[in-house]
């Protein structure tokens, strides 16, 4: 269902599907089942982290929308098996492979560029067909070369039994140090783990702040008796609270009692969760024999030669956060034990003589990493247990930081083991099985009840290491990393470019990619040449929270799209900003590019649960997918305020009806969208774009749409506030 601006019949009877019709609701409905797991739904795009990582079927129908002509029920052909064979899809922002992913399953060509080598990597490995008995062959060699070396390292003593038993999770907190010698423990309440859902289940796990003994407990107890020291006190009040600690001798920020320039702050280990062979899980204190075990792994990291990151964590808005609690390395992110046990890994890892094997198997190493740092957090029981680093979009150094397991146990996650067969192995299978969820059966004319259904054959994804080779082949990749400005790839030979653009804000993806590059690089520079640099970042990489310098770089990826696309393909991509500067910024890059909007439809994106959208005041969940072609004089100006303000009133009745949430943020979000869409056959200047928008925000709070906004609390994140609306 649409609402897509009207056109000339001459122009739809010539044009593609996208331009004239979207089936938004049905589309949005499936993408936010998707995004609830989209590790199980898109497996493919989940092998490692990346970030935004935009939701498969959303991409799917805009991969079928760019290359099917007009009048197609893109509905229709949603859940059949499609054959583009000989179309060309590029993506220029790859990112996860998204694009890639979703047009090789409809039987298009894909090329896809990133200029971070990261992403290249990890795409490249996504798509790789390697036999699962390969890599089930190398994991085993693995488990029996040095999984119980690394387990031996995570084990404690049953005070039942007195037998060994593995443990699973570890708990940390940071200490500070007070002028006069105090160390004080970063704890804001001494309740450390509860239920994800503490009301159903109340009882929860709370550490004595005299003896440091763990009992059990009421997650909302005022008063706490320690059973071992018979000290009283209230669990939800910790020594810790916002910037500042309280300590015997007074109140202190705790920036100020942080040695300029010297190591991070020191830890203390005090609980564990270990597993009985029942498969039981038991809280436990961390006791002498714990302690002696750390110091143990300690010892061995100061002997072993192994393959350790050296990079230093480079200034930047995402990481400056750490290096004010003095990480400067990205070594310093883990713990002693955590580097002994993944530099032993990972030496084992480079030691796989067939090379696609052992690539496969670093993809894997390094996704761990993500779960298996000083910057992981407990989520509490009944959900997944760690909170991976990369929750928030700035590396937040964690005051209680979980120690995960590193190989891992049966019932452990984020673990080498785990990740094995949750990521990299779903990811294989989803090539030769790609399917689609289905959501709503009454939409679906019989296809059966809530589900997946294949899409279609086993994906043929084979890489081609140039133009030539793809186009002689006559189908798979072309997967590449470098400046998307500057592509190796005939004018006029794309169908469609199909993307979605970095975040102009302030998240920079090369400063988070650091810390996976500064581990990947030296196993890789030599015989992958985008690795052999100083780290992941690129002077022509799309990123700047100036508006403007934003608009410049990534109308030079768009003037390159412009000229590797048929006169008659499509662009298409995905944006959605909260100010009007970033749709200004869009508008000056489109028209700088020599290109115009010819429709926009809004669309789910993003899962409302997320970290960085529950702590945003109006978070936005929408997408809005603009297209575009070349400039064509044929198209006058035709921008007008009352029409775009109704237009977006339909959209939101529509989308509100359908059952989705919509902030106040999500109403510009079409808003704005449908204005570029009446204003780019004229190119207004960067001020005549952004005072239009805002006058539009204003209109729009004037509208009845004032009495459509969800009320959502939370504290503002950076990127997502919208100071003037709503």
């Amino acid at each position: 269902m649409t609402l897509a601006t009207p056109q000339t019949p001459e122009k739809v009877r010539q044009g593609r599907a996208i331009e004239h019709d979207f089936p938004v609701i049905e589309v949005s409905q499936v993408a936010e089942h998707e995004s609830w797991r989209k590790e199980i739904n898109r497996p493919l795009y989940h092998i490692h982290k990346w970030w935004a990582t935009r939701l498969g079927s959303v991409f799917r129908a805009m991969n079928l929308a760019a290359l099917s002509p007009s009048g197609t029920n893109i509905w229709d052909s949603f859940y059949k098996r499609n054959d583009f064979g000989g179309r060309f899809v590029l993506d220029p922002f790859m990112g996860s492979g998204t694009t890639l992913g979703e047009a090789v399953k409809i039987g298009a060509m894909a090329v896809g560029c990133d200029i971070n080598p990261i992403s290249t990597f990890l795409v490249r490995q996504s798509l790789a067909r390697v036999p699962e008995a390969a890599l089930r062959s190398a994991f085993s060699k693995l488990e029996r070369t040095i999984a119980s070396d690394i387990a031996r390292y995570y084990q404690t003593e049953d005070p039942e039994t007195g037998e060994m038993i593995p443990v699973m999770y570890s708990f940390w907190v940071k200490l500070v140090r007070t002028p006069d010698g105090e160390f004080v423990p970063l704890f804001d309440r001494y309740v450390f783990a509860q239920d994800a859902y503490p009301k159903l289940k109340p009882m929860a796990q709370i550490v004595c702040p005299n003896c440091w003994e763990i009992f059990e407990g009421r997650y909302d107890a005022n008063r706490a008796d320690c059973p071992a020291c018979l000290v009283a006190f209230d669990p939800q009040k910790g020594p810790a609270s916002g910037k500042y600690v309280t300590a015997h001798s007074g109140r202190f920020r705790i920036k100020d009692l942080l040695p300029a320039g010297g190591p991070p702050l020191a830890h203390r280990l005090y609980a564990l969760i270990a597993q009985r062979p029942s498969g039981e899980k038991i809280y436990l204190k961390a006791r002498q024999n714990d302690l002696a075990l750390y110091l143990s792994a300690q010892e061995r990291l100061s002997k072993e030669d192994l393959p350790l990151p050296t990079l230093p964590v480079r200034p930047g808005h995402n990481t400056n956060q750490a290096r004010g609690y003095n990480y400067f390395s990205w070594r310093e992110f883990f713990n002693d034990r955590q580097l002994l046990c993944l530099g032993l890994l990972l030496r084992e890892i480079l030691r796989i003589e067939d090379l696609c094997v052992q690539e496969q198997m670093l993809c894997l190493f390094s996704s761990a990493l993500e779960f298996n740092n000083m910057f992981c957090s407990f989520k509490g029981e009944g959900t997944g247990a760690v909170r991976h680093m990369f929750s928030h979009h700035v590396l937040k150094p964690e005051r209680t930081p979980l120690e995960n397991s590193v190989w891992g146990t049966e019932k452990a996650s984020g673990t080498f083991s785990s990740l094995f067969e949750s990521r990299l192995l779903r990811a294989k299978r989803y090539l030769d099985d790609p399917f689609e969820v289905i959501v709503n059966p009454g939409l679906l004319k019989g296809l059966g009840r809530p589900g997946k259904i294949t899409s279609s054959a086993p994906l043929d994804a084979s890489q081609h290491s140039s133009w030539d080779q793809l186009v002689a082949a006559g189908s798979g990749t072309l997967i590449l990393n470098g400046d998307s400005a500057r592509l190796p790839i005939p004018d006029q030979s794309i169908d469609a470019v199909v993307t979605d653009p970095p975040y102009f804000d302030f998240v920079h993806y090369s400063e988070l990619s650091d810390f996976f590059f500064a581990w990947l690089a030296p196993a890789l520079r030599d015989r992958l040449p985008w690795f052999d640099r100083k780290d992941s970042s690129d002077p022509g990489e799309v990123q700047n929270a100036d508006p403007r310098i934003f608009a410049h770089q990534i109308s030079r990826v768009f003037l390159e799209c412009s000229r590797v696309l048929k006169e008659d393909g499509i662009i298409a991509f995905t944006f959605h900003h909260s100010r009007a500067e970033g749709w200004a910024a869009i508008h000056e890059a489109i028209c700088a590019a020599g290109l115009q909007i010819v429709a926009a439809h809004p669309v789910h994106a993003e899962l409302r649960a997320a970290s960085p959208k529950t702590a945003a005041n109006d978070p936005i969940s929408l997408d809005s997918i603009l297209v575009c072609r070349k400039r064509s004089p044929e198209l006058p100006p035709c921008y007008d305020q009352h029409a775009v303000i109704t237009k977006t009133i339909g959209f939101v009745k529509l989308l509100s009806e359908s059952g989705m949430r919509l902030s106040c943020a999500d109403h510009f979000v079409i808003a704005a969208s449908q204005a570029l869409a009446t204003s780019s056959a004229v190119r207004l200047s960067f001020g005549e774009m952004q005072s239009r928008l805002e006058a539009l925000r204003v209109e729009l709070n004037r509208s009845e749409l004032a009495d459509l906004k969800v009320p959502v609390k939370g504290a503002t994140t950076t990127g997502e506030s919208n100071p003037a609306f709503c």
